[in-house]
């Protein structure tokens, strides 16, 4: 399998509800300039891929409603490179859909599968890692998940155990663990070999087929029917009829908890799914009283441990707050205690 048959599949198509006010369903937090950098957090997905994936063979998965946002976001990218879901349902079939068409035009293809809306601080050492795992799926029906070096017991993610033999860079997995307690998420810790699952994966197109016809045969047997429309003037027509009955599942209970060939791969490079406003404040620059700010004009007096973000012209002072978002966007103004995060999504005005 030639490596210049490396294909790059963003996922692209979640609403980023816990990000509220900042991120809304018209233009969710993937296509928002989440850390003041002047790039959203899609722009910074296409750019670390950059020297590693051609950029003709990046993929974007999204809704419909997204595609204008993609194509502005995202310069030269063709309408083929851009597939849109009619509907949600989950990362499996998606992810079925875009390989089923890459066959068809790239057969033998070695595939990364990535969100759209995370975040990576050390660019250079995360392309070292991606094309380790691209060489290590050339040649293998391996699954490759990339597993995040935990340095917190954190309760937000999902955990990977990965077998003891530390001497091996990529190593099988033992089992997939669902969002842990506390006391769980330090036990992990503690014992070692658990890593956190950071949704970012690598396989070949072969070993993808595969996997899908044993254990999702409803969905192979789907999208290798269509194959006859993609990239045809037709394909989006069809696929807006045929999306709706897919079951609503996601890749890990489809094919990744099921398959005997998932391997991680133990890593660190700084990175963050970016689900809240919490995981923002961990990889943000903190002053002396603990406060993470991103916007031009804040002025925070008595404040302690709180994460400002308001990127626009307006003035803000702050005072008295102590564990708190304050997130501003357009006409819309949250002020919220971090520990209640979870409860944003509910609070939508």
């Amino acid at each position: 399998m030639k490596m210049n048959n490396n294909h790059l599949i963003i996922m692209a198509g979640g609403v980023g509800s816990r990000f509220w006010p900042m991120s809304t369903p018209e233009v969710p937090k993937q296509f928002i300039d989440v850390l003041g950098v002047g790039k959203s957090l899609l722009q910074l997905t296409v750019e670390r891929f950059s020297g590693v994936i051609p950029a003709d063979h990046v993929w974007v998965v999204t809704s419909k409603d997204y595609k204008e946002l993609v194509k502005a976001q995202v310069p030269g990218i063709r309408d083929e490179q851009v597939l849109l879901e009619p509907c949600r349902r989950n990362t499996a079939p998606c992810i079925a859909y875009v390989t089923c068409k890459i066959k068809k035009k790239y057969p033998g293809a070695n595939l990364v599968f990535s969100p759209a809306d995370h975040l990576v601080l050390d660019t250079g050492k995360f392309r070292e890692v991606i094309t380790r795992g691209l060489e290590f799926t050339a040649s293998s029906n391996a699954i490759v998940t990339l597993g995040m070096e935990p340095d917190r017991p954190e309760t937000g993610y999902g955990y990977i155990k990965g077998e003891g033999n530390r001497n091996v860079a990529i190593r099988k997995v033992q089992a997939f663990k669902e969002k842990p307690e506390l006391a769980v998420a330090k036990s992990y810790l503690a014992e070692g070999g658990y890593y956190w699952n950071s949704g970012i994966f690598i396989w070949n197109e072969n070993t993808v087929i595969s996997e899908f016809e044993q254990h999702a045969p409803d969905l192979a047997a789907k999208f290798s029917g269509l194959s006859d429309v993609y990239f045809t003037c037709r394909e989006q027509e069809v696929i807006d009829r045929e999306f709706f009955d897919c079951r609503n599942i996601s890749i890990d209970y489809a094919i990744m908890e099921k398959s005997a060939n998932t391997y991680v791969y133990p890593a660190s490079f700084g990175w963050s799914d970016l689900g809240t406003w919490g995981s923002l404040y961990t990889l943000l620059d903190k002053d002396r009283e603990g406060n993470a700010v991103i916007g031009n004009e804040v002025k925070l007096v008595d404040c302690k441990n709180c994460v400002v973000h308001t990127p626009g012209e307006r003035k803000v002072v702050v005072q008295g707050l102590e564990g708190y978002i304050v997130a501003e966007h357009g006409d819309t103004l949250l002020v919220c205690k971090k520990e209640m995060e979870q409860q944003i999504k509910e609070w939508q005005i």
